[in-house]
């Protein structure tokens, strides 16, 4: 008897034999119809190793180091040709440690790429051929799916890449689910969702909307043109919709409707948002709105199933259903959900597979990650085209997708507009928009006190902490030097404050300047954050980063004459502007409505112009030099959507702060949990820190050591107590 596991607890034995089938028969019922039989096959060889002797042994007596993975990938060259072959390779000989990279050149056993793992020495493992049925499987049906829309070799081998990847993660969680089964027994790993009781909610809640101001008749019709658009079948659908029309609900009712076609085949919908910080509301909106017909699985860095509030089976379930996506409405972020699919790693690429068969909503699409632009539209169009998926596009500043998917994907993708009249956009202008050139801090400052409320938004965390302890009055302060934890508890009082102001003041009028709030902010308060100001003040930045921050201007649109100000600071006057700065200033002399649509279409046509090589820096083509040698692992290093420019650092703000820090002491870091106390620092002010003797790593996590050196307003201190005003 051959055995892949055995049961410690119930001295059950799985065979090599049984393990294999189960996880080729489940595979292969994840895959896509052209890539079943290739995934069968992977399933079957994946563990063939473990006929070797020594792994015999090893099961029987632990302690001894086997390499068995390989051995599946030489038996399926052995067995199979070209192109199947090497995906078959590639899949197999990565099942535990990642998919590797292919040929490097000179390759030698002792290499850690495929062709030097392939070149080790292993024990007799041919037994499998005497217990295995293998299946024949058509090389040319791969030859046409990979030739299919591809117009040149490179494009063929990129998507050899993707595909390799899509069938490691049918195969490696087919393997993990098999082996839980048999160590743990059956479990129920998926969270449910009653798409059609969630639908009838939703039109429930659409029905219960007023219409009676020309804005609220505006927002209705413009969601009425999207729910009647959606009902054209596409690949990618885009939706582009003022501020304040409703984009939200309206995505998820589009999606709903889309699920529940006759035969769609859709099994989830994904929620795609570009910052941890919308993930919450979002998830609110949701659940508040379904209740218990919808459970949602949020994956996202800041969020840790260990807090919420739920029993122990349902939190069980819940970290279960991260690993893979086992769920039918997830809430994830765009860097998870990219480096996902651009991974080699097992643990991120098990849930790929379960990107197939959904529709997917990219949030805020226009953040899409610009220096990884051509993969991550390449990977939708592989998703929508090829895997049964559909992709909505929502943004209130749309660039031009259909020219960009057309310039970096495959050619002719089907692609549906939601919204076909525009004419309604300009009753969602709300606010009017001047630039004030160059102010001095106290300039700025003494214009902003004079509102009854205002935002100030800079650029930099230094610039809003300076301002925060020039400003006078009743002020707040946000940005990344504070922790999650103290940002939130700060916006939930402004958003107090500036209700009570609202009710004490109807229509703002005539605020005591004792009674007037500043709120004075980095970038982070401009997706996401549900606040009211009668005044913002922006810096100099992206159109789109200013009118992110005009959505936060007079959102009910009560205030007939409030203003949107851009400024430069006079402390800056000389310094070079940025690109995205000097498009958005060129829009300002051009345009006397930045938020137009001829605007916005003028300032993104400079910003993906096709001179831009950074699009397509890391297009996977480039580390694609033949089926037999692609980077999948340097790629996978490479794809790293946040650059590592800033450190977090963990603070003491409450007790379990504290248990999490003693935690890392032990050398048992929880960095999900941890999240929500970190802030965020460059390399410089580490190192001032470290002078300081104020800051340990604790088992690679750093942790600020002194309570005196933070403070909940402001955020990380640089010297002690004595820096808070």
């Amino acid at each position: 008897m051959y055995q892949a596991h055995r049961n410690e607890e119930t001295g059950q034995i799985q065979t090599v034999k049984e393990h294999c089938e189960n996880t080729a028969a489940l595979a292969a019922d994840f895959a896509a119809a052209e890539l079943k039989e290739i995934v069968y096959a992977m399933g079957l060889l994946h563990d063939v190793g473990k006929y070797q002797p020594s792994f015999q042994k090893r099961i029987c007596r632990g302690n001894i180091r086997v390499e068995h993975s390989t051995c599946g990938a030489l038996a399926a060259q052995t067995h199979y040709a070209n192109a199947v072959a090497w995906m078959m390779a590639y899949c197999i000989a990565g099942h535990h440690t990642g998919i590797p990279d292919g040929m490097g050149g000179g390759d030698t056993p002792d290499m850690s790429t495929l062709a030097g793992r392939m070149k080790r020495s292993f024990e007799d493992f041919s037994k499998y051929e005497q217990e295995l049925e293998l299946p024949k499987v058509s090389g040319q049906e791969l030859q046409q799916f990979l030739l299919r829309d591809c117009s040149k070799k490179e494009q063929v081998y990129s998507k050899f890449a993707f595909f390799t990847r899509y069938c490691f993660s049918c195969l490696v969680d087919a393997d993990s689910l098999d082996t839980a089964i048999f160590m743990d027994g059956s479990q129920n790993r998926s969270l449910k969702t009653d798409f059609a009781a969630c639908l009838e909610k939703l039109d429930k809640r659409f029905d219960c909307f007023v219409c009676q101001t020309e804005l609220q008749k505006a927002r209705g019709s413009l969601q009425a043109q999207a729910f009647k658009n959606a009902e054209a079948d596409g690949e990618i659908y885009l939706m582009h919709m003022p501020t304040g029309s409703g984009k939200t609900l309206c995505s998820m009712k589009v999606a709903l409707q889309r699920v529940l076609r006759e035969n769609s085949g859709k099994k989830r919908i994904i929620y795609i948002i570009p910052y941890n910080s919308i993930i919450e509301q979002t998830a609110e909106v949701f659940e508040g709105l379904f209740g218990t017909d919808m459970e949602i699985l949020r994956h996202q860095s800041t969020f840790s199933y260990d807090d919420a509030d739920m029993d122990e089976d349902e939190r069980k379930t819940a970290k279960l259903a991260c690993e893979n996506w086992d769920a039918q409405v997830i809430i994830t972020t765009a860097v998870q959900f990219f480096e996902s699919i651009y991974s080699n790693r097992r643990s991120r690429l098990r849930k790929l597979h379960n990107m197939a068969d959904s529709i997917l909503i990219f949030d805020e699409a226009h953040l899409m990650p610009e220096g990884f632009l051509q993969p991550c539209l390449e990977a939708i169009v592989y998703l929508t085209r090829y895997l049964n998926s559909e992709a909505i596009f929502l943004t209130a500043t749309m660039p031009d997708f259909r020219e960009l998917l057309e310039r970096y994907t495959l050619p002719d993708s089907c692609i549906v507009d939601l919204i076909t009249d525009t004419s309604d956009f300009e009753k969602f202008a709300k606010c009017r928009f001047g630039d004030l050139g160059f102010l001095s801090e106290e300039a700025l400052l003494q214009k902003a006190m004079e509102a009854p409320s205002a935002l100030i938004v800079v650029n930099e965390k230094k610039t809003a902490r300076e301002l925060y302890e020039k400003c006078g009055g009743r002020k707040y302060h946000l940005s990344t030097y504070m922790t999650a934890f103290d940002r939130k508890e700060v916006i939930a009082e402004i958003r107090t404050q500036l209700a009570a102001l609202e009710k004490t003041y109807p229509g703002l009028q005539q605020v005591p300047e004792e009674n007037r709030i500043t709120v004075i902010s980095t970038s982070l308060i401009e997706a996401g954050v549900d606040l009211d100001f009668s005044a913002v003040y922006r810096e100099l930045a992206g159109l789109d980063s200013i009118l992110q921050a005009g959505g936060r201007c007079n959102r009910e649109g009560k205030r007939p004459n409030a203003t949107v100000s851009i400024f430069r600071l006079a402390e800056e006057e000389g310094k070079a502007l940025r690109p995205k700065e000097q498009y958005a200033r060129e829009s300002l002399l051009a345009f006397s409505d930045i938020s137009s649509l001829e605007s916005i279409d003028a300032y993104y046509r400079k910003v993906f112009s096709e001179k831009n090589e950074e699009f397509t820096k890391y297009a996977m083509e480039k580390y694609c030099h033949g089926i037999d040698s692609i980077d999948f692992q340097t790629y996978a290093e490479a794809f790293a959507i946040i650059e590592q420019k800033n450190i977090s650092v963990v603070a003491l703000r409450d007790e379990e702060s504290r248990a999490l820090i003693e935690d890392c002491k032990r050398g048992f870091p929880n960095s999900r949990r941890l999240q929500k106390y970190t802030f965020s620092i460059h390399q410089n002010e580490l190192e001032e820190l470290q002078k300081q003797h104020v800051v340990e790593n604790y088992n690679g996590i750093w942790c600020l050591t002194s309570e005196d050196y933070y403070d909940k307003q402001l955020g990380v201190l640089f010297s002690g107590q004595d820096y808070i005003v």
